[in-house]
């Protein structure tokens, strides 16, 4: 039986709505992918603080957490991945790639353009679909009216 992994990842977004996404390094397993900064869950850590502290070693900045995302069990061929992934806000320090060989700030729309690890692609769902939720309420309150409405 495979052994499940669990790591956590964040959506961090910038001023501008862009979404924080990090390229898989050629060493590591799964290279030349995409995927949400984060890392593995140590025995006893909340998700969420261990959120915190892969992005700290990672990337060098400070995060706050947010609301949960994507909730997501995939099967790969070594082991099952549970990946809890989280919205997330810069507290303090700019992002630099410490792990993967590149960190880009994406626009929303932009997302399904890169080549994603398998686990990370419902974030990027919940992340568009979010995203259109949020565009259609600003269509209905940007909507022209008459008088009579």
């Amino acid at each position: 039986m495979k052994r499940t992994i669990y790591v956590v990842g964040a959506a961090i977004r910038n001023e501008r709505g862009d979404i924080l996404c990090a390229l898989r390094a050629p060493d590591m397993s799964l290279p030349n992918v995409w995927e949400f900064p984060g890392g593995k869950v140590e025995e006893g850590e909340r998700p969420e603080d261990a959120l915190v502290r892969e992005i700290r070693e990672e990337l060098g900045c400070t995060i706050s957490v947010g609301e949960l995302l994507a909730d997501v069990f995939h099967e790969y061929e070594h082991a099952i991945v549970h990946l809890r992934t989280y919205e997330a806000r810069l507290v303090d320090g700019e992002p630099r790639a410490r792990e993967h060989a590149e960190l880009r700030w994406v626009p929303l729309q932009a997302l399904r353009s890169l080549e994603w690890a398998p686990a990370d692609i419902p974030t990027v769902e919940a992340l568009l679909v979010e995203g259109e939720a949020q565009k259609g309420v600003l269509d209905v309150l940007m909507r022209p009216r008459s008088i009579d409405d």
